[in-house]
């Protein structure tokens, strides 16, 4: 079709170049206006004229047939072309018409593929709406088939371990009669561990409880004699209430072989033994009594009450609460004494230390006036002699008079000196504050706080530096003050929120900053004071430097 298309299109070209080819200029000699011209001249030229027309009339006929001719071959062709054009156009209807039916059969079969598509889908949607089930049934029999996988697993396991103890089991049953014989044994102690743990108070975790307790004192004397005393009145009424058996309840009609005084007789001997038996229970747990588990041995007590009771009953005979009352009573003021007979041990401590202190003191305020008296007398004798041989020359008596000054203000610091001294002697409250610390030992910002009457601090201070601690103390101010007790005293008062012992108040450690104590010293003490900051330490720093060291080498 398309070459047939391009022969059509190449013979339009070539007509339409023949039809520009043509002529149809006719030269003007053989025009009809020059032939008539020649015809009608005919008869002034004769014939001549005449037959030249009739050549150019022939000539001109020649030429328009030629030319006819052309336009005949040029219209054969155009029909020829016209022709082509009319099956080609029809031919051309034709595929169109082809085209037009291919086109509409090919929609209806893409209206039917589309509609089949669509049952497709729904077919589609409808089996993944099937299957979906199905799916998460095969998820769901495949977590399955790894259970039993498991079980099977688990099963052969069993297996393996069915055949070890079936192997034992023949020694098991070997020693079952034995383990019989054991739990028979067993439950007897059982019985037995049940009734002593009923009668054991005193847990580990009530001496925990307890140790980091505070004890409110029940009694407020003053000294260990006050609570003897109340003591021992305490323990007339229990013999008041054992005398007259106010103590304990007991049955008058119990009868032993019919008789009523042997009825009284055996009642009066199981009152003695349920007394005796809770006496010797209280006493064994008061001689254990301390402030890590004074609440356990009064459950001790309490439980030994009960107990002796339970025993009692076939007997009707039990004790009384006040009876009981009274042995708490006495385990407190017991518990109390000894506390406060501790206390007393501390202060005879600390008394005899003070003495002792006193002692040193009054033995260094001799020493010193001894040696103070005997330079004053060697300046003096020296004076003397001095002043009993009196140079005549101008030059050595100038020499003379100068070591008789020299000599005379030594004896004016001399006799000052020994002014301190004996103040010191009489001023008994005169003395040094010290403040110190011992970083190795305690850590940083710990520092004791106290006072010595020495005249020299620094002997008192390298006394407690002995080897109850592992450093020696560092000196951060040494205070020297008319009435030391009353600085010290406010200087504790001040910190003692800050106290590193919260119970025993001699202990003179506080955790304060060095600021902090320069900060209160100011408020009662009018005088400058020198104070060193950092803690030199020398001892404890060497110490880690040698355990860095150590450390590295390791």
């Amino acid at each position: 079709m398309n070459n047939e298309n391009e022969q059509l299109k190449s013979d339009l070209l070539i007509n339409d170049e023949k039809i520009k080819n043509l002529n149809f200029k006719i030269p003007w000699y053989y025009s009809l206006w020059t032939i008539s011209i020649l015809i009608l001249s005919t008869f002034s030229t004769y014939s001549i004229s005449f037959i030249v027309a009739i050549i150019f009339l022939f000539k001109r006929n020649k030429i328009m047939k030629k030319h006819k001719d052309s336009i005949s071959i040029l219209l054969s062709d155009v029909e020829k072309i016209n022709n082509k054009y009319i099956l080609l156009n029809d031919e051309i209807k034709m595929k169109e018409k082809h085209f037009e039916d291919l086109c509409e059969s090919n929609e209806n079969k893409l209206k039917e593929l589309s509609n089949l598509l669509d049952k497709k889908k729904v077919e589609i949607d409808k089996f993944d709406s099937e299957n979906q089930d199905k799916f998460k049934l095969i998820e769901e029999l495949k977590i399955e088939k790894e259970r039993l996988d498991n079980l099977i697993k688990d099963k052969n396991i069993l297996k393996d371990n069915i055949n070890t103890l079936n192997s034992h089991l023949e020694e098991l049953k070997n020693e079952r009669e034995e383990l019989r014989d054991i739990n028979t044994t067993l439950k007897n102690k059982k019985e037995e561990l049940k009734r002593l743990s009923e009668e054991l108070i005193q847990t580990e975790d009530e001496v925990l409880l307890q140790s980091f307790g505070l004890y409110n004192p029940k009694y407020d004397f003053e000294n260990s004699d006050e609570y003897m005393e109340k003591l021992k009145e305490i323990r007339e009424m229990q013999k008041l209430l054992i005398r007259n058996k106010t103590g304990v309840k007991y049955s008058d009609s119990w009868t032993v072989d019919g008789s009523v005084q042997k009825g009284r007789t055996m009642t009066n001997q199981n009152i003695k033994t349920a007394l005796k038996l809770f006496n010797s229970e209280c006493d064994i747990a008061m001689s254990k009594v301390s402030f890590k588990n004074i609440d356990s041995i009064e459950k001790r007590i309490r439980k030994a009450f009960t107990d002796t009771n339970k025993l009692n009953t076939s007997n009707k005979v039990s004790i009384k609460e006040n009876y009981l009352n009274l042995k708490i009573d006495e385990l407190y003021l017991y518990y109390e004494y000894l506390q406060m007979k501790e206390e007393e041990k501390e202060e005879q401590r600390a008394l005899r230390e003070q003495m002792k202190e006193e002692a040193l003191v009054q033995k260094e305020i001799e020493n010193q006036k001894r040696k103070l008296k005997k330079e004053e007398l060697q300046f003096k004798n020296e004076l003397l002699r001095l002043k009993s041989t009196i140079p005549e020359d101008e030059n050595d008596k100038l020499e003379w008079e100068q070591k008789i000054n020299s000599i005379e203000e030594k004896l004016a610091l001399l006799s000052k000196d020994l002014d301190d001294v004996l103040n010191r002697e009489q001023n008994t409250r005169a003395g040094h504050v010290y403040i110190i610390s011992n970083i190795g030992s305690f850590g940083e910002n710990i520092y004791k706080i106290g006072v010595t009457r020495r005249l020299d601090p620094t002997e008192r201070i390298n006394e407690l530096s002995s080897a109850s601690v592992p450093f020696k103390y560092d000196i951060h101010a040494t205070i020297f003050s008319e009435d030391a007790p009353k600085l010290e005293s406010a200087l504790h008062k001040a910190f003692d929120n800050k106290r590193v012992n919260k119970v025993n108040n001699r202990k003179e450690f506080f955790e304060v900053t060095l600021d902090e104590i320069r900060s209160e010293v100011e408020k009662n003490f009018d005088k400058t004071v020198e104070y060193t900051k950092l803690a030199e330490a020398q001892e404890y720093r060497q110490t880690l430097k040698i355990q860095e060291l150590n450390n590295k080498l390791a």
